[in-house]
């Protein structure tokens, strides 16, 4: 009896230590890389084309450029920031931010700048589908009043099919900006 039941043991172990694949897994396997490769997932890296144009733009907008730094928006364009409040039109943006620069701003140092294209295939959200360019950097900036103050800043802006930001979002603390415009001179 001992002799049968270790012969039987022995073969159940050879049995299941068996190399060959199983064939029915490896052909659904095949069939989903197929089939991600023939579409694209919910969300892919963008060309390197969308950093160059962003930091091309950040270097007008840091310089007081305000004209240039536009010039890459769409007439429609918005400009949102975190707290709710926008802006409406690329001619409004530009005198918005002319007048903060005349009046406010005195310069502006960007640093230590991330980036990163995507292009969204399928939104999660309320995001728009389409080419995203996500940055985060630090911003060093002097107001008018002498005041001086380094903060981050994370900025998502969106490309329309015309390579146009027709989006931006701009993610920033403004209590600490707030305060250092409220100092006197």
């Amino acid at each position: 009896m001992r002799k049968i039941l270790l012969g039987t043991i022995c073969l159940i172990v050879m049995a299941s230590c068996k190399n060959e694949p199983e064939k029915t897994t490896q052909t659904a396997m095949t069939g989903d890389t197929e089939k991600r490769e023939k579409a694209p997932g919910p969300i892919e890296f963008a060309d390197q084309k969308y950093i160059d144009m962003g930091k091309a733009s950040l270097a007008k907008f840091a310089s007081g450029d305000i004209d240039g730094w536009v010039s890459g928006m769409a007439d429609n364009a918005v400009l949102r920031w975190s707290a709710g409040d926008s802006i409406k039109g690329k001619d409004a943006i530009a005198k918005y931010w002319k007048d903060r620069r005349m009046n406010v701003v005195d310069s502006l140092e960007t640093s230590k700048e991330i980036w990163l294209p995507v292009n969204v295939h399928q939104p999660q959200s309320v995001e728009t589908k389409g080419i995203w360019l996500l940055t985060w950097y630090q911003v060093h900036a002097t107001y008018k009043n002498k005041q001086s103050l380094t903060f981050w800043v994370h900025m998502d802006m969106h490309y329309n099919n015309d390579n146009l930001v027709d989006e931006c979002i701009q993610y920033v603390d403004r209590a600490p900006i707030n305060a250092a415009l409220a100092k006197k001179k």
